[in-house]
């Protein structure tokens, strides 16, 4: 039996946008923007996050494209306002009512949902996975380098922009910190899954050899692996979420996927960890890195015990 939902679990910077939205665009998938959902219990809990985070709109922005797209047929502003006011009316409703009522949109087709921050705190695994016992779980990995350097940049962006504005503190995250928390929790997710409902990928491997990798997946899931289904999957430029969305919610996707939603061609380069960890002068136990393994229960007594951790996750993906 065909699971109803595949859910992605990655770090931020992980190739989830690309990956997730090629293997969304099989004729029997399809793939929402990032919903943001499973980090609380409630829409109306998920519309006061919103709130506290400074949206000035109501929901995350990949929910409202979603619902815009799937009850309108187009993503406007118009569709967008109207998409939040549909939402607000339904504070009450659980995360799992909404999610269900977006599957319902799609049936029969399995919908495939993203967001990075599930990983960021394994009580947000727990209730996708009590939602959804029986979906099929993909943990998408990134060499942690490759990711480290990702999520400067977008931090550094985010800091330029903030400034612009007239907000000049953002919060320093210890990246490989939050590689390694994030993949923690899904390893020790994934430990409790029968493997049948579980897979693992290099994102290099896959975006290096779609050819090989995407007919596994589309195996896996139980759908279609013909040369047709599979070149479908080669073009996530096709998805109706691969661009920038309307005012007010043009997020939902990886800013510069969103841009450029192209599939590139030619072999993901995989950069030394060793010799990264050998050039870089880093405060590995920074009191931000501390305060946010803190809150899932990660504690290193030594610089020593955090480089070991990392390159031992490394190494268990297959990185070096």
């Amino acid at each position: 039996m065909k699971p109803k939902l595949l859910i992605i679990l990655s770090p931020p910077r992980s190739f989830s946008s690309v990956v997730s939205t090629m293997i969304g665009q099989h004729p029997e998938l399809y793939c929402f923007p990032e919903l943001h959902l499973f980090v609380a219990d409630t829409v109306g809990q998920i519309l006061d996050r919103e709130e506290r985070r400074g949206r000035n709109y109501a929901g995350p922005p990949g929910v409202l494209r979603a619902l815009a797209q799937l009850h309108h047929g187009k993503q406007t502003t118009g569709t967008i306002i109207k998409s939040g006011a549909w939402l607000l009316d339904r504070r009450d409703w659980s995360v799992k009512e909404l999610v269900d009522h977006l599957l319902e949109q799609v049936s029969p087709m399995i919908g495939v949902e993203k967001s990075p921050v599930t990983c960021m705190n394994p009580g947000f695994i727990r209730r996708a996975y009590s939602c959804y016992p029986d979906a099929c779980y993909l943990h998408l990995t990134r060499h942690p380098v490759s990711t480290c350097k990702s999520m400067e940049e977008y931090f550094n962006e985010r800091k330029r922009v903030q400034k612009r504005g007239g907000r000049n503190e953002l919060l320093e995250l210890d990246n490989l910190l939050i590689w390694y928390a994030m993949h923690r929790n899904v390893y020790e997710f994934a430990s409790i899954l029968p493997p049948g409902q579980f897979m693992r990928i290099k994102g290099e491997d896959l975006l290096s050899a779609p050819d090989v990798y995407l007919p596994q997946v589309a195996d896996w899931l139980g759908v279609r692996t013909d040369l047709e289904a599979i070149d479908d999957m080669m073009h996530p430029e096709n998805s109706p979420y691969a661009c920038v969305g309307p005012a007010p919610a043009r997020s939902g996707n990886d800013v510069k996927f969103m841009r450029s939603p192209q599939l590139r061609p030619g072999r993901v380069k995989e950069p030394s960890l060793s010799r990264f960890l050998d050039e870089t002068e880093h405060l590995w136990l920074s009191a931000q890195g501390e305060a946010v393994l803190g809150e899932i229960g990660v504690r290193f007594r030594s610089d020593a015990e955090v480089v070991t951790a990392i390159e031992g996750m490394a190494q268990k993906m297959g990185y070096e």
